[in-house]
């Protein structure tokens, strides 16, 4: 699709700790798509985050200044880490920011304008109360060492603490260090020497996905989706509004998320891997992200004199 100059064109960016997902929007069509590696001004500082966005994103993403970019991110938690990133994009696009948390993103993206619970279950977990507009409860996640349930991390924390304890089956483990091709000093080295030790974790999680056969992983995996529903859906009005989750552990894992849903009487909506089709609908029918027609700004103009 060709872009004219005078064609309203918006950013809608989601970003996790590992991947980061660029659109193109114009109304509710997607014209350009692009994915870097995941930012979070928890770990990144402003330089490093402008250098990934530089030089992993097409050129055809600077090729002018668009309307607006809505930016939605891992770690964007506070007025401080926001700054961070949008100190970055406004560099790199010369264009006005809104930062906002991956949380608002996945309950945007989840539910666009309906209320309902909305869940992120990927390489960290997060959960909220949506309204329809905004998040009106928050349970604290407190990220994968004082937290996290259901998250990749978690998952993978588990299975090496199983692994490097000789908790874990024999067959498993033994399976695990010949597909990684990894020793314990390697895998503690990843985890206490390494400032994405979450992302590390994560990656080993998923050699679970490939075993869900082993009783050892089910009961491994329901467990911890177990403390996510004590620990954070408990907390709640579960029971009269519906549940979705957006990432790739919720959509992995699907089966058994379900199964501990269902165990807890809740009712799932939506599991699904990214919350960009729905982002794109959001900002599509949310009046405040339109820009103004010519009679619009012409009585803006004439309210501002009066």
């Amino acid at each position: 699709m060709s872009m004219s100059t005078n064609q309203v064109i918006n950013v809608i960016a989601e970003s996790s700790s590992t991947r980061t997902e660029w659109t193109l929007v114009s109304g509710d069509e997607i014209v350009e798509q692009a994915f870097t590696t995941g930012m979070n001004p928890f770990f990144q500082t402003r330089r490093e985050i402008s250098h990934s966005i530089r030089l992993e994103l097409p050129e055809v993403f600077f090729k002018r200044r668009w309307n607006h970019i809505y930016y939605y991110g891992a770690g964007c938690s506070s007025v401080e880490k926001n700054a961070i990133v949008e100190a970055s994009l406004v560099a790199q696009f010369k264009t006005p920011v809104t930062v906002m948390s991956d949380l608002l993103g996945a309950a945007r993206g989840l539910l666009v304008h309906d209320a309902g619970l909305a869940c992120i279950l990927g390489t960290g977990s997060n959960s909220c109360f949506y309204d329809g507009k905004e998040i009106v409860k928050n349970v604290r996640p407190l990220g994968f060492i004082l937290g996290d349930e259901g998250s990749g991390s978690a998952l993978g924390r588990l299975f090496l603490g199983d692994v490097l304890k000789d908790l874990a089956p024999k067959q498993l483990s033994e399976e695990f260090f010949d597909t990684y091709k990894v020793t314990p000093e390697d895998i503690m080295d990843s985890v206490y020497s390494n400032a994405a030790a979450n992302r590390n974790l994560r990656a080993y999680a998923f050699f679970l996905s490939e075993h869900l056969d082993e009783d050892y992983v089910r009961m491994l995996v329901r467990n911890e989706f177990k403390r996510f529903f004590t620990r954070n859906i408990s907390q709640y009005d579960y029971v009269n509004y519906p549940v979705s989750f957006v990432g790739t552990v919720a959509t992995t894992f699907s089966e058994l998320l379900l199964e501990v849903a269902n165990e807890f009487g809740a009712q799932v909506k939506k599991i699904v891997r990214n919350s960009m089709p729905g982002l794109v609908t959001y900002h599509s029918t949310n009046n405040s992200d339109k820009p103004l027609t010519r009679r619009e700004r012409e009585r803006l103009k004439l309210q501002n004199k009066s």
